[in-house]
């Protein structure tokens, strides 16, 4: 008996699930293109289901379906990845005899540059801790971590007290497709996390009396901190400061990289540290640089500004 679009779709899921460890947030996504797909098929009289497409005009004209809905590049590029990969996957199980989303061209993706924050903004939010507090010093560790080992924002929520060598300042963290990768502590971030997790760590835990919990950070009720709980504290430090500019987890990765290009480190290095699988990902970053050093060269080279002297 032929498969179904639904069995298909069912089995393609746990390979993800399974083989892939792709986290639930992605899995929906994957699920929910495929699903998208399989709707336009039916409204369009495209092809009868998902295991029956007639030829490579069905993707071609997907795509400018897509381009014709308004949205973004990105968006497109990811609907149609998804596509892509559930298509491999049913012919590498010979479910299906071609994959027609194999190399269909798609909108070219613009260039945009990684938000970062100044670093003046940076220095505020560290200030901005009160080092006094149980939660003031958590953050402070925070920022230490997601600034100055270039954390996911998942990774930091998943740090357990095993994974830190402090003797070697070395953390081990746990990322994408259940990847490890080791990264390096600066010696006041070692010192600071040492403390934290022998002093005020053990009074937040205190709340929730759960001691068995090895997460490094934790909310005030003692309980494993979540993505949404730093966003709001990164947010709540910002209202600290008195200022009012946009921030999240990611940028102070992004920061992270800047950071340590424009001190002087090698680009495979980054990327070892980033946990990038392609150094063309982590090459972004050289273009922020780019702008800092053109931004330095027309502020300091006498004829940049020749023609405004002019004027």
């Amino acid at each position: 008996m032929p498969m179904t679009d639904l069995e298909a779709l069912e089995d393609f899921i746990s390979y993800l699930e399974n083989n892939k460890s792709y986290s639930e947030n992605t899995i929906e996504a994957y699920k929910r293109d495929i699903l998208e797909f399989k709707d336009f098929l039916h409204n369009e009289h495209m092809a009868k289901d998902l295991l029956h497409i007639r030829n490579k005009d069905t993707a071609k004209y997907y795509v400018s379906y897509l381009g014709d809905s308004n949205l973004e590049t990105s968006s497109i590029h990811r609907k149609i990845s998804s596509l892509n990969s559930f298509y491999n996957y049913l012919l590498k199980d010979e479910i299906i005899k071609d994959n027609f989303f194999e190399g269909v061209e798609t909108p070219k993706m613009p260039k945009r540059l990684p938000k970062t924050l100044k670093d003046s903004e940076i220095m505020m939010l560290f200030e901005a801790c009160d080092l006094e507090t149980k939660l003031g010093y958590r953050n402070y560790c925070i920022l230490g971590c997601l600034y100055g080992c270039g954390m996911r924002v998942s990774e930091l929520c998943n740090l357990q007290i095993k994974d830190i060598d402090f003797v070697d300042r070395i953390i081990t963290l746990h990322g994408k497709g259940s990847k490890d990768r080791r990264v390096v502590m600066y010696p006041e971030l070692a010192e600071s996390l040492k403390h934290y997790i022998s002093t005020y760590r053990l009074d937040i835990l205190y709340v929730s009396k759960d001691y068995e919990n090895r997460y490094v950070f934790l909310n005030k009720n003692g309980k494993e901190l979540s993505r949404v709980g730093v966003r709001k504290i990164l947010e709540g430090l910002v209202e600290d400061c008195g200022e009012m500019f946009h921030i999240s987890p990611h940028m102070l990765r992004h920061n992270f990289a800047t950071a340590m290009l424009n001190g002087g480190a090698d680009l495979r290095t980054v990327q070892e540290l980033l946990g990038h699988e392609s150094l063309s990902t982590t090459q972004i970053y050289t273009h922020i640089s780019y702008e800092k050093m053109k931004e330095s060269y027309d502020k300091a080279f006498p004829r940049a500004n020749a023609r405004k002297d002019k004027k």
